[in-house]
């Protein structure tokens, strides 16, 4: 069974992790957080956690991923922090931030096993979505996005822990809006599980369509099939296509890379690169051919652009994404016919977006 840490002790973390260390000196405001720093905080959340009936229920293994959740949940408050012209002092983006500092943690420093370390990712990621769900433009398809990429009674289960964890006037108002939460996934189908779409495409037109309902199944389906590679320099994409995809087009940034005679971190030589791949990336799709775009794709900003140009000539879009330990990792790279430089590799990986299912018609994860 994974675990992050053997002994639990405050001050053995203080002393092993600086992220932990960095809570004791982060503050919090007064009034919402009158117990004091995120240090305090969290061994209060933490404590809280271990006392809940649905905790103690969960397997050892679930309980683990708790902990973490809980453990990193306000981690980036250290970096967020700050003193607004009131006085009043807030952390905005501390979770969104926090979440990609989890994922790196768990993917670089302490080597965690994907599933495990994707669901701590969601959890710090989404922890006060079921404080402002019902809040939301639009509550009922944020629920089931959240439910694609976390359990949701999990996530309810920490963010009372986070709330009980607090020295607050508004606790029981927040602990109602959980309860609310709770309530909204159960009629929705998602509480604990995914919210589950008759096919793909309805599911896709669903979240990509302003106006629409999850039930609703579109007449039109796609033409082709784009393959979409996502992963780190050296994870092994390459290897992948060959093995799977040997007899389809393949519209590959390295080939071209090579082709036009442009360094791996030559910028101008980049833009022309996928300038170039765009355009043969159109000839496929207005010939309705599938094909393979194999890049790394490692951020949703770049998959978004693709994916938005892919979809305007109906493809259903297939995320591949391949991953390897990191050490791993950068060993493969050295092996790599067009080598990545270590220390871009390793920005790659501080930045590095996991597809997530809410993206694409179908996600595949080779780990």
């Amino acid at each position: 069974m994974w675990t992050l840490s053997d002994h639990k002790d405050w001050h053995y973390l203080e002393q092993r992790f600086p992220w932990v260390a960095d809570m004791r000196s982060t503050p919090q405001d007064p009034i919402h957080h009158a117990e004091g720093d995120v240090a305090i905080h969290t061994q209060l959340v933490i404590e809280a956690l271990r006392k809940e009936p649905a905790f103690q229920a969960l397997e050892p293994q679930a309980q683990e991923i708790l902990w973490a959740a809980a453990l990193l949940h306000d981690v980036e408050k250290r970096s967020t922090t700050v003193k607004e012209p009131d006085g009043r002092i807030g952390s905005p983006g501390h979770a969104r931030k926090g979440a990609q500092t989890a994922r790196r943690l768990l993917y670089k420093d302490i080597p965690t096993p994907f599933a495990i370390r994707e669901q701590v990712w969601g959890l710090v990621q989404h922890h006060s979505i079921p404080l402002w769900l019902l809040e939301r433009p639009d509550p009922t398809k944020l629920a089931i996005q959240v439910s694609m990429e976390v359990n949701t009674a999990w996530l309810a289960l920490l963010a009372r822990a986070d709330m009980k964890g607090r020295i607050a006037p508004d606790i029981p108002d927040m602990l109602y809006r959980i309860d609310c939460f709770e309530e909204f996934c159960k009629e929705l189908g998602c509480w604990g599980t995914t919210r589950p779409f008759v096919t793909d495409h309805a599911r896709v037109h669903y979240l990509q369509a302003e106006v629409s309902y999850p039930d609703y199944v579109p007449y039109v389906t796609p033409a082709m099939e784009v393959v979409l590679m996502s992963g780190l320099p050296g994870a092994g994409k390459d290897t992948y296509v060959r093995q799977q995809y040997k007899d389809w087009p393949i519209v590959s940034l390295d080939a071209l890379r090579i082709e036009m005679g442009y360094a791996p971190d030559d910028k101008r030589g980049n833009g022309r690169v996928i300038q170039a791949a765009k355009e043969l990336a159109r000839e496929h799709l207005r010939a309705q051919r599938s094909f393979v775009w194999n890049a790394t794709n490692t951020t949703r900003s770049m998959r978004t652009q693709l994916i938005d140009l892919f979809g305007s000539y109906k493809a259903a879009v297939h995320i591949v994404y391949v991953e390897a330990p990191f050490q791993q990792l950068m060993a493969q790279n050295k092996g790599r016919t067009a080598v990545v430089p270590p220390a871009v590799v390793d920005k790659l990986a501080n930045k590095l977006e996991v597809p997530s299912p809410v993206e694409a018609h179908q996600v595949t994860y080779i780990v």
